[in-house]
């Protein structure tokens, strides 16, 4: 799944460095000549980011830019790079099709129809790429759709820096690539106030979810947990084999506390070879664990 998603990462040229946004901050990684990542991570002055999929989300254009020159590519040379936005500045969906046509211009005409009306901002401004997963006799598409100008501004200080973003995805997208195996897993990444949620079947991508919490309390990210529980069992016939989690830290124990009466799985954190992710790093680490594995 998450391969198909990410495959331009490590296409002839790789990229250079990869970088992951958050309010937090810049997560980065410069990959050497021997493949291995250098990791590193600058953090913003408050309010430098404020993430929302409708409005701008660059409040200190100078902060965020200044943030980014520390990782500038020496001698003036441009570098080709990953940029990973937050969760909750992008929309990401998946929609189900009985049939999906052959032809790239028929696909996107479906696409954008589907998702249209589901969208809070205008899909004609802006950008929309979208990933087809055959499972069985039916298709599961990937949807990823985000005002131009947010992801503009977003790019803005990177190409500025001497990068070239080769390759704009999001975080959670990327997080799955530290999903292993063909059973059915529940993947759950808090960032700030943003839960993300997401079902792996397969190797399928079946649900993506973003959700702006109140607060990152326990009984609050379980309550968005138990509908996806039930999604599985109406939907997809399946429990969980897994349910992974990714910037709980020390609270883990008490979100389970809360589910772990629903579910007959056992919670694990996400890893890469790199370590366990962060709130700010989960993408930027899944996307290295795929250029490894390439």
């Amino acid at each position: 799944m998450a391969r198909g998603l990410l495959s331009r990462i490590i296409d002839d040229p790789p990229p250079q460095y990869v970088f992951e946004l958050s309010e937090a901050g810049v997560a980065a990684a410069r990959i050497e000549p021997d493949g291995q990542p250098r990791i590193g991570f600058e953090p913003f002055p408050p309010e430098t980011i404020s993430v929302s999929p409708v409005r701008d989300n660059v409040l200190q254009m100078d902060a965020l830019s200044a943030a980014v020159r520390t990782f500038a590519p020496k001698e003036g040379k441009r570098a080709r790079a990953v940029l990973i936005l937050p969760d909750f500045s992008v929309r990401v969906s998946v929609l189900d099709f009985d049939s999906f046509p052959a032809e790239a211009e028929q696909q996107r005409a479906l696409v954008r129809f589907r998702i249209r009306k589901s969208l809070p901002f205008d899909i004609d401004a802006a950008s929309l790429s979208y990933y087809a997963q055959p499972d069985g006799k039916k298709w599961d598409v990937v949807v990823a759709v985000a005002p131009v100008e947010i992801l503009a501004r977003y790019e803005a200080p990177f190409r500025a820096a001497g990068f070239h973003p080769g390759l704009v995805t999001t975080s959670c997208l990327c997080a799955l690539e530290m999903v292993k195996g063909d059973g059915v897993s529940v993947v759950a990444k808090l960032s700030g106030r943003t839960l993300s949620l997401a079902i792996v079947a397969g190797g399928v991508l079946k649900l993506h979810r973003t959700i702006e919490l109140t607060s990152p309390e326990p009984s609050e990210v379980a309550s968005h947990l138990f509908p996806t529980f039930a999604y599985m069992e109406d939907q997809l016939n399946a429990r969980p084999e897994r349910v992974l989690v990714s910037g709980f830290g020390p609270r883990t124990h008490e979100i389970w506390s809360e589910i772990g009466h629903a579910v007959d799985a056992e919670a694990e954190p996400l890893r890469s070879r790199f370590g366990t992710p962060e709130q700010h790093n989960a993408g930027l680490f899944g996307c290295l664990e795929s250029a490894q594995e390439s």
